[in-house]
């Protein structure tokens, strides 16, 4: 099973992308879709239900290795292992990109967003998650009072995962702007309590099992890991019913694990 489905942070982003495709689907099917960073590919599957082709692509060359054997039966799927700073597409190729959870790990945001105005078409949209540097004081209280103190942090709650540096969203506007696109949708992704829920263990685990752990490319593969597969589990329920309070109550507020925005391309 994939078993990611489980933690309530990435089954909120993984559900922000799919509710924002069916509104979109709403309007209009897709040509083209580049999913971006497309890691293990377990965003593909679904991904590739609302547009014609998509392409996915990563530039870890054994987790694109595994994301096209999970989904080898999905006909409209085509694997490339690229650059998110330099990638190898025409301008004006894409009317539907995804890039969930990448944009923290480039070392230049910036520069990937220019290469994301480039390569989506005018009218083109595009779907983007990333970690916020305004997380709860829930989820990493260790890292938040350090900030205050000297600016330096511990590689463990917000900055695990091979978090270098996490986005502001201020910041983030400013990137979509300067490449002509607009936001059309914003969402806080995972509040006070999902990151009490959540709470430093999820990086830990991660570290030990997950395959890929730092998201980078080069690394050696982990004799124990885990691989997601294409099945949702049962107690994926569990983990909506958490989602829907944490939403309720804490929707609206300053901070957030993370941050999902639509954006599209002036025409």
């Amino acid at each position: 099973m994939n078993y990611k489905l489980l933690l309530p942070t990435y089954r909120n982003r993984y559900v922000f992308v799919k509710n924002t495709l069916e509104e979109l689907a709403q309007k209009h099917r897709f040509k083209q879709g580049l999913s971006l960073g497309t890691g293990e590919g377990d965003y593909d599957r679904m991904l590739a239900q609302y547009c014609d082709q998509l392409t996915a692509c990563d530039i870890n060359e054994a987790d694109v290795a595994f994301a096209k054997k999970l989904n080898s039966d999905v006909a409209n799927i085509e694997y490339r292992v690229e650059n998110a700073l330099e990638l190898s597409f025409a301008d004006d190729s894409f009317d539907l990109l995804i890039s969930v959870e990448v944009i923290e790990h480039v070392g230049q945001p910036a520069r990937m967003m220019e290469e994301i105005g480039r390569v989506l078409k005018p009218g083109g949209v595009a779907i983007i998650t990333f970690p916020s540097v305004d997380f709860p004081f829930t989820y990493d209280p260790i890292n938040r009072i350090l900030a205050g103190v000297n600016g330096k942090k511990i590689s463990q709650g917000a900055y695990a995962f091979g978090h270098e540096y996490l986005i502001d969203q201020r910041e983030f506007r400013k990137w979509v702007r300067k490449e002509a696109l607009v936001a059309l949708k914003d969402r806080n992704l995972s509040g006070y309590l999902v990151g009490l829920v959540e709470m430093y263990w999820t990086g830990m685990i991660q570290s030990l099992l997950k395959a890929n752990s730092d998201n980078l490319p080069g690394q050696e593969e982990k004799k124990i890991s885990l691989r997601p597969t294409t099945k949702e589990p049962i107690l994926a329920s569990v983990t909506d019913a958490l989602l829907w309070l944490d939403q309720s109550l804490f929707g609206k507020a300053s901070h957030s694990v993370g941050k999902g925005f639509l954006l599209q391309k002036e025409a």
